[in-house]
């Protein structure tokens, strides 16, 4: 049951982010289906592991790779689904915490802060570059596979869907 709360909570986050940003109607539900999918990964992954980089680089890597899918599949640049879909993974929190740490004084707590940052910020980066290396293995398949969908062609017959 909570993970299902998780993930409509982050679904409904990724498309709220997704109409501030003014992304294309027709990637609101990719983007929130990604992004719903990549925090259920990091939440679960974080309730067995408790470091901050295994979680981070999971979801990321699955942004990365139904990121590139959805691009593909509804003709939108890539980046309109990532954005929204990294969202709830942004260390923003973290950040404020080490920001305010290290104007009350208290250097150590600011430090141990700005570490996980960018402990979290690599995870984040190279959880993208696993899954463009991977993704860039898998297009070809993927691209024949969308090709025989009925909405794709319906779309290459110069016909309308829905």
């Amino acid at each position: 049951m909570r993970l299902l709360v998780e993930f409509i909570i982050s679904i409904l986050s990724s498309i709220g982010f997704g109409v501030i940003t003014n992304i294309p109607k027709r990637a609101l539900l990719p983007a929130g289906i990604t992004g719903g999918v990549s925090w259920c990964a990091y939440w679960l992954i974080s309730l067995q592991d408790h470091s901050l980089v295994l979680p981070n680089f999971t979801a990321t890597v699955i942004i990365g790779l139904l990121g590139n899918y959805f691009a593909i599949r509804h003709r939108v640049p890539v980046n309109t689904i990532y954005i929204p879909s990294l969202v709830s993974l942004v260390p923003g929190g973290i950040a404020y915490l080490g920001a305010r740490s290290f104007t009350m004084g208290k250097a150590a707590s600011a430090a141990q802060q700005i570490y996980n940052v960018i402990l979290i910020a690599m995870a984040l980066a190279v959880g993208f570059v696993v899954a463009e290396v991977i993704f860039k293995a898998i297009r070809p398949f993927l691209i024949r596979l969308i090709a025989k969908l009925p909405e794709a062609q319906t779309k290459s017959r110069g016909g309308k869907s829905a």
